[in-house]
């Protein structure tokens, strides 16, 4: 169950590079919280992957988000929530904006790290 929902997660995470709707981090921190329960293969994985490796493993040592990427997601989602707005029919216009605002008031309530320099690790 722990490795179905870990990989449904990262599905969710991967798509959300291409979709200004969906936040990628929130999405891969979820896959790596389930795989760490389900599979310690699929969590090695995870961990050593060029893209997704250093967000779970910066999360996993500071329990912060920087703060552009803080608003980098925010931005997307807004304009998102916005695309959607536009296009879904008036009854479900409101639907990806309210998912949108619940995940931004979560990640805004997230301590902010302060962005680390490559020569500072």
């Amino acid at each position: 169950m722990w490795l179905g929902a870990g990989g449904l997660a990262l599905a969710a995470g991967f798509i959300g590079i291409f979709l200004p709707l969906l936040p990628t981090t929130p999405f891969v921190l979820l896959a790596a919280y389930c795989f760490s329960r389900g599979s310690a293969r699929c969590e090695r994985w995870l961990l050593k992957h060029p893209r997704f490796g250093p967000m779970v493993r910066d999360w996993r040592m500071h329990r912060a988000m920087p703060l552009r990427a803080k608003q980098a997601a925010i931005v997307m989602m807004a304009f998102g929530s916005a695309w959607a707005w536009w296009l879904l029919p008036p009854p479900w216009g409101w639907l990806p904006a309210t998912c949108c605002t619940l995940v931004a008031l979560w990640m805004w309530r997230l301590p902010t790290r302060a962005e680390v320099r490559a020569d500072d690790r």
